[in-house]
């Protein structure tokens, strides 16, 4: 079966199962969400809610048309109870249970701009003084044009750049517990992102 929620990662800590063995759990604020578009496969949510002023016009007159506030966290997930979800229906985090097993999406904590040591683990060249080949990529091509490239550049050469805030995915996520009063789900183990940073938590394809 296809659920799904939007949420907001808290931070992680650890729970202590009945045979006395430390899990550790991520806690993530799991809704509830609001339902602002039912469309054939897939269902919009939307998490949090924030001012008009900081809306964009054209999502603005979206919101003001069927009546909800602005969301902060919009994702479009399948859904197999489509058929009896409405727009601007609240889905809480009681639709999932205990020792059931999600995906967990989200953006990665961002790294900066870094060199191709630390971003691909390139081995570097000597550290003395007279090497002249430090912390360098080193070739990116020939003159010739390798592989049938007209300038010799393969692709997917990899160079420095931007390190992380990439969309991950973590698959079968066991939930350990279930805080409905709260809002909270504890999951086990680690999920992409950063403290505050929103995330995804569906049904898995595969445990």
């Amino acid at each position: 079966m296809k659920i799904g929620l939007l949420g907001k990662k808290i931070g992680m800590t650890q729970v202590f199962s009945e045979k006395g063995m430390v899990i550790p759990v991520t806690v993530i604020e799991a809704g509830p969400c609001t339902v602002l578009d039912v469309s054939e496969k897939k269902v919009m949510l939307g998490f949090g809610e924030k001012k008009e002023k900081h809306t964009p016009m054209p999502q603005l007159g979206f919101y003001k048309k069927i009546n909800q506030r602005p969301s902060v966290f919009v994702k479009e997930i399948s859904f197999d109870a489509r058929d009896k979800v409405n727009v601007g229906q609240q889905i809480t985090v009681d639709i999932f249970k205990e020792k059931d097993f999600v995906d967990v999406s989200g953006a990665s904590i961002g790294r900066g701009f870094q060199g191709v040591v630390k971003r691909h683990h390139f081995k570097g060249g000597p550290g003395g003084h007279g090497s002249m080949f430090h912390r360098v990529p080193g070739g990116i091509g020939s003159q010739a044009g390798g592989r049938g490239c007209r300038k010799g550049l393969h692709k997917g050469k990899r160079f420095p750049g931007h390190m992380g805030n990439e969309r991950k995915t973590i698959q079968s996520l066991e939930i350990i517990k279930v805080l409905k009063e709260k809002n909270i789900l504890l999951i086990k183990g680690a999920v992409p992102g950063c403290r505050n940073g929103y995330l995804e938590i569906k049904s898995a394809k595969k445990k």
